[in-house]
């Protein structure tokens, strides 16, 4: 069975519409937000440790 937007057929004269920023790094998302945490907890830690 194949997705329905396989069969379209794209007229090359129609403006191809620009990628969205957005959606062009959400899908990393899951991997750089507790990779900058963990990042952004060690250098409080740090801070805290070296002000004490």
């Amino acid at each position: 069975m194949t997705a329905p937007h396989d069969t379209v057929v794209h007229d090359p004269a129609l403006p191809v519409p620009p990628e969205d920023a957005v959606e062009a790094i959400v899908h990393l998302m899951p991997v750089v937000l507790p990779v900058v945490g963990a990042a952004m907890m060690f250098l409080l830690a740090f801070i805290a440790v070296y002000m004490a």
